[in-house]
């Protein structure tokens, strides 16, 4: 099983206001958190897409066995990244099964999660696993490579959502209860500081 984590970690952080791939959170970047836990998904490959004060960000997390990937294009939106992964991947001539996309603001997710989410499309190869929001299915998210053609069509902010929404028929969701909170400003980053 070839299975490619893209993590999403370009944005310019307009509403918090400061770098929040560098938020601190237990001692660690929020940047960090993502990329240890994405080290324990048992994946061929791990990139991680920067945009937005990469040089940085870069000098400020660890990764060994991560593989940094900048997008020039961050400010259209994360359709982007998710782009700039796909053609990295081709450029490499990489072959994958699935890719595993992960958002780099989400520091609640467990490893619980994505095992589950790992076993869902270990049994159903053909289906994109997703998880579920109050307005549907969104990222993380694992899409089976038969999508890669379709995902190199999505533009803006919410290309990944909005292809998700028209494939729902296609879409599985783990059962695992999951905290996805975004941290997208500096009300969700006092209220997840609060929490732990």
């Amino acid at each position: 099983m070839q299975l490619v984590v893209l993590i999403l970690a370009a944005g310019s952080s307009s509403r918090m206001g400061s770098i929040k791939q560098l938020l601190s959170i237990n001692e660690k970047t929020l940047l960090q958190h993502t990329l240890d836990l994405s080290i324990k998904i048992k994946s061929t490959k791990t990139l991680c897409i920067l945009g937005a004060h990469a040089e940085e960000i870069m000098q400020k997390v660890e990764g060994k066995k991560i593989e940094f990937v900048i997008n020039r294009n961050h400010k259209l939106g994360l359709s982007s990244s998710i782009i700039r992964g796909i053609e990295h991947l081709q450029e490499k001539k990489t072959s994958f099964d699935g890719l595993f996309i992960l958002l780099a603001d989400q520091p609640a997710i467990k490893i619980d999660y994505y095992d589950e989410m790992m076993r869902l499309f270990l049994k159903n190869k053909k289906k994109i696993i997703a998880s579920t929001y109050e307005n549907g299915p969104g990222v993380p998210a694992i899409f089976p490579a038969v999508f890669t053609k379709d995902l190199l069509q999505i533009t803006g902010d919410k290309g990944a959502k909005e292809f998700l929404q028209k494939n729902k028929n296609k879409t599985l969701s783990p059962q695992t209860p999951v905290n996805l909170l975004d941290i997208d400003t500096p009300k969700d980053y006092k209220h997840f500081i609060g929490t732990l």
